[in-house]
């Protein structure tokens, strides 16, 4: 007879939200069991790791940014200093304006202090010689990116070094729901908590208003190395490879083929050669489906019916900021030392659930 292996949690899912969620865990003394599929296309693996606390159309404070990114902050250099890896890198983003209305709004905003402490300059005139800048733009500081895929990796070394990992595709059918823990296949926990984006909706969590989102970037080489992260309608970030960067992303409700598409890739073309004065190469072109809300905001929570079974999703186009603050909420929920705020928890859709 097999020896069932008991351990505080299992997490299905080693993506941004599973890797973030399992060092929170581990960090309180807590044992985790992290299965994942390494080498299936996702969100996390193909995203540009672009962290940027102005965002949008109308160039706007992202939600919650103050708490939101003095945790990012925090976390990702205590894990490179943990995890024995570089994957961290903080670097000033430029954002070009589109026009003089556009330039002249964002003067009017400068008496906003609270907007102001992330932006490091404006410029009303040409500041960078290799992109369109005409107009000026805006200058933004706490901005930067994460190697999605060397903090992924770090995590996953870590895990596996302590036996606390498992390469195999999650079953429903080998999960048995008892009222106060759970049993998959060998291995016996307190709660189940999935991290697995979209994927995650099925059986337990399809009635969640979660939408796919497909996203598209392409892989370029430019020859001149951009002073820092340029930013209008696409983005242009570094990677781990020398004159190798990540631009995108394009954003498609409708189009849900598990594949990269010749509109995808001629939108970002056209959008780069509006953006950059310096010739590019397109090396590679990737796709992946990011998992977005109704209301743009995270889903964290136990399902109404089975309270071991819980969800750390929905963290759509801003997954790298939204990943170390609110990993650290549920981390504290399920070790009962906080709570789950109303703007994020679960049961804001419970009454989906009772039609469901």
């Amino acid at each position: 007879m097999n020896r069932v292996r008991k351990v505080d949690f299992i997490i299905v899912g080693q993506g941004l939200a599973g890797s973030c969620l399992a060092m929170r865990l581990l960090g309180m003394g807590k044992t985790v069991w992290v299965m994942d599929q390494p080498h299936q296309n996702t969100c996390s693996k193909v995203a540009a790791g672009l962290f940027n606390p102005i965002t949008g159309m109308g160039i706007v404070k992202t939600w919650m940014a103050e708490e939101i990114f003095a945790e990012l902050f925090r976390f990702f250099p205590a894990m490179e200093s943990k995890l024995g890896a570089s994957f961290f890198y903080p670097m000033h983003l430029f954002r070009p304006f589109h026009n003089i209305e556009e330039q002249n709004n964002w003067m009017a905003k400068t008496a906003d202090k609270e907007r102001n402490k992330f932006v490091k300059e404006v410029y009303t005139s040409a500041r960078y010689p290799n992109i369109h800048n005409s107009f000026g733009g805006i200058e933004v500081n706490q901005s930067g990116y994460l190697d999605t895929n060397a903090f992924m990796g770090a995590v996953r070394s870590h895990l596996i070094a302590s036996d606390s990992y498992t390469e195999e595709e999650f079953s429903p059918d080998r999960l048995s729901i008892h009222s106060q823990s759970v049993l998959y296949h060998e291995v016996e926990a307190d709660k189940i908590i999935f991290c697995t984006g979209f994927e995650s909706l099925t059986p337990y969590f399809h009635w969640l208003p979660i939408r796919p989102l497909k996203g598209e970037t392409l892989q370029i080489s430019l020859v001149e190395r951009p002073e820092l992260i340029y930013n209008k309608g696409v983005y242009v970030v570094p990677t781990a490879e020398a004159e190798i960067y990540k631009a995108g992303a394009t954003y498609s409700l409708t189009d849900l083929s598990k594949s990269t598409s010749q509109a995808g890739r001629q939108e970002l073309e056209e959008k780069l050669t509006a953006l950059l004065k310096d010739t590019y190469i397109v090396k590679s072109q990737e796709w992946g489906i990011r998992p977005t809300t109704v209301d743009r905001r995270p889903i964290l929570g136990p399902h109404p019916e089975y309270s071991n079974l819980v969800i750390f999703n929905g963290l759509g186009t801003k997954g790298v900021s939204l990943a170390p603050y609110f990993s650290k909420q549920l981390a504290d929920w399920l070790t009962e030392q906080g709570e789950i705020h109303k703007e994020v928890n679960i049961n804001r859709f419970k009454p989906l659930y009772s039609r469901s």
